[in-house]
């Protein structure tokens, strides 16, 4: 069973926002109204849950400036995806701009994108035809489930990825519409820069990415920063907090965000820079940087570093070339990504962890070197990484000073 809510904006910004999940999952359905200085809910099914907050989370602020986009969000323990357009209308009450949203939420955001061309459909069909939900009631009808009473919990990290998972040859449109078709987006953006994301997602810091709007593509960079951190050695990471993906956040998710210890989120709004108790790492646009002193050494690229990237970049050029002259479907930029950061974390903790079995648990500059690390430079990740991971070994590598 599966419950269901659709949300939608009236006025200024009218949204028609949905909550669902899979068939076995639990879906509800809503539907909020924006006046012109607020969001209100408008219409949802079922009627009796909890949507406060919604309103805001699935129409990014600014949106106003631009005639479409998609959000992924959170509330509570469920995954929303919300799809937004924007329509000028000839109404002085409404500003001569009709704004809508309509989604759908979820225990799971990774089979979310299945339901995003029907939301577009949706939104549009709003936005023409404001207030007919037959459509709607029919999506609620077919796919709804039961939710538990409170959409207060917790909310998993990314997946773990599963060889099966890994091999399968990624459908064209999947690469448009689902968050896991656009790591190699991702790592062209960020260039050299992904290796220093990857060490502050790796020792789990709480990063916050500013961008204007459009936002879809920006929550699809909060799943490939969590990415970054898979692990798939058995007991590793378990005393660690997950690195979990809020997706898009506003001034409305400020109280939750004091007590997560660990997480990746995107925002439109400016204010959130001056907020520095709220994040460790402020990523703004291609900028990344940390008002944490300890952390700032992270911020410089090593050789070390530079290699990683021109070995994935490397492989990258290798599947392209075999993609186009040999036609070979059974790998793609994607499971290429995942998996060289999935192996290089998994080399780093394997090492770590037969160190600190040995006799003698010291962990000398050949070890950091296997573990594709730089003895110098990267002495300061290390040491972070030992406390973080609760890893008991003696690091005797002197801290020279790194170019």
């Amino acid at each position: 069973m599966v419950n269901k809510n659709i949300i939608k904006h009236e006025a200024k910004m009218s949204v028609l926002q949905t909550q669902m999940q899979e068939v076995r999952s639990s879906i509800p359905a809503v539907a909020e109204s924006e006046l012109p200085h607020r969001n209100m809910v408008e219409w949802c099914l079922p009627q009796d849950v909890n949507l406060d907050g919604v309103e805001f989370k699935s129409m990014a602020s600014g949106s106003h400036r631009i005639t479409s986009d998609f959000i992924y969000f959170r509330k509570g323990c469920y995954f929303g995806l919300a799809c937004f357009a924007n329509m000028p209308v000839e109404s002085e009450l409404e500003r001569g701009a009709r704004m809508k949203s309509v989604g759908i939420l979820s225990p799971s955001y990774t089979l979310l994108y299945r339901y995003m061309h029907f939301l577009e459909n949706q939104v549009r069909h709003q936005l023409q035809c404001p207030g007919q939900y037959s459509p709607l009631e029919a999506f609620y009808e077919d796919k709804k489930a039961v939710l538990p009473p409170t959409g207060n919990g917790l909310v998993n990290a990314c997946p773990t990825w599963s060889v099966t998972t890994i091999n399968r040859c990624m459908h064209p449109e999947m690469k448009i519409t689902h968050p896991a078709g656009c790591m190699s987006q991702f790592i062209q953006f960020f260039g050299e820069q992904i290796m220093v994301l990857w060490k502050f997602a790796l020792l789990r810091k709480r990063l916050l990415i500013f961008s204007p709007p459009p936002v879809g593509v920006v929550c699809y960079r909060v799943y490939c920063c969590c990415c970054l951190a898979n692990i798939s050695l058995p007991g590793i990471g378990v005393s660690v907090p997950e690195l979990r993906p809020f997706f898009y956040i506003n001034i409305a998710d400020i109280t939750a965000l004091e007590t997560e210890l660990s997480y990746v989120a995107c925002t439109t709004e400016k204010i959130f820079e001056e907020k520095k108790e709220l994040y460790d790492v402020y990523i703004d646009n291609q900028i990344v940087k940390t008002h944490r002193s300890h952390l700032q050494p992270l911020l410089r690229l090593n050789a070390a570093d530079k290699e990683k990237y021109r070995k994935l970049t490397e492989q990258r050029q290798l599947l392209l070339y075999s993609q186009e002259v040999e036609e070979d479907c059974t790998a793609n930029e994607e499971d290429l990504f995942i998996l060289f950061f999935m192996e290089m974390n998994n080399r780093i903790f394997q090492t770590l962890s037969e160190v600190a079995g040995s006799n003698d648990p010291t962990l000398t500059a050949e070890h950091v070197r296997a573990m594709g690390l730089d003895p110098q430079c990267d002495r300061s990740f290390l040491v972070d990484l030992l406390e973080v991971y609760g890893i008991d070994v003696t690091l005797v590598i002197d801290n020279l000073c790194c170019p």
